[in-house]
């Protein structure tokens, strides 16, 4: 099943059920106000949804509307935590080799991620607001999971079946304020400002043969400004699967229901895949040439951010922003 949030009934949305095509969909409220409380009682509340995106995928159901993505809040408008990860070694290795450092053997064997910014979600048409162009605005175009609740100490071989909902996120960074911050030894804090969640988000079960192994098989396609940008396959050299990444959240704490855990930015070996993120093509630009030539976004540039299946139909919605400045 697909589910979303409406922009209204409150901070958390309304929950509705979208159908498999995105064309229409359906309030869910009699199960759950909010995507939220689903994911509070998700083994008494996913079989009712189930059945109520069943019954509006065979033209059934009673009350159906058109969807209008612009309606639409991210599925979940805050949640309770967003850890965010960095599985896709190609990107850290060619990051670091174009400042001339070694990766460490840990990053081979041990996750990296960290604690983002979970207070807010942007909507999928939502503008990306920044105060100034000079701090480096880069999309991020990642691979998000949403678990229901995750025991301290949980397995990877256990993860796997916590993750209850995959979508996509549009994870915005200012790259030009993460070195300063990195330099303190503390952690992002300004350099990451609120990202933008897919439309929808789907059941493992909705993916069929592309969800395998706890990763999405699939390309990520970013368009920038309407030209292509990228499609880096989801499923080639991601190092650690989504149920490692939960594990490791987990080993020393308890997830609440609705944790968003990301892959980080999706990057290949074969870089003919283009990118997910600015940074990601400057780097390989710097490799190439000795210098990037690929700007960071400016005031007016429009992104696009998708995932289709091997028919050519999108599965989450496509994340569509505009960068634009903070009103005085």
């Amino acid at each position: 099943m697909k589910l979303a949030s409406l922009k209204e009934g409150g901070r958390d949305g309304t929950l509705i059920v979208v159908s498999r095509d995105l064309t229409r969909a359906v309030t869910a409220t009699h199960v759950a106000r909010t995507l939220q409380a689903a994911l509070d009682d998700w083994s008494n509340a996913a079989p009712r949804l189930n059945t109520l995106s069943e019954a509006l995928n065979a033209g059934e159901v009673v009350g159906a509307f058109a969807l209008d993505m612009a309606d639409l809040a991210s599925p979940l408008p805050r949640a309770y935590e967003f850890v965010d990860g960095s599985a896709y070694l190609p990107h850290v290795e060619r990051v670091r080799r174009a400042r001339g450092a070694e990766v460490p053997a840990s990053f081979y064997t041990d996750p990296l991620m960290y604690q983002a910014t979970s207070a807010g979600f942007l909507g999928p048409r939502d503008p990306v607001v920044v105060p100034s162009e000079e701090f480096g605005i880069d999309l991020e175009a990642e691979v998000v999971v949403v678990t229901d609740d995750v025991p301290m100490g949980t397995t990877p071989e256990q993860a796997s079946a916590h993750i209850q909902l995959i979508g996509l996120v549009n994870d915005v960074s200012l790259r030009g304020l993460i070195p300063g911050e990195l330099a303190k030894g503390f952690g992002f804090l300004q350099s990451k400002p609120r990202s933008a969640l897919s439309p929808v988000l789907v059941t493992p079960d909705e993916l069929g043969e592309a969800w395998r192994e706890d990763k999405l098989h699939l390309p990520m396609r970013t368009w920038l400004n309407g030209k292509w940008f990228g499609e880096a396959e989801c499923g080639v050299d991601m190092q650690f699967s989504f149920a490692q990444l939960v594990a490791h959240v987990a080993r020393t704490r308890p997830l609440t229901a609705g944790t968003i855990v990301g892959s980080g930015t999706i990057a290949n070996q074969d870089t003919s895949k283009g990118a997910s993120c600015l940074a990601e093509q400057r780097t390989v630009e710097t490799l190439r040439d000795g210098k990037p030539s690929t700007p960071f976004l400016k005031f007016g540039d429009r992104l696009r951010i998708e995932v289709t299946d091997a028919r050519g139909a999108s599965i989450f919605g496509a994340i569509e922003q505009t960068v634009t400045p903070l009103k005085a």
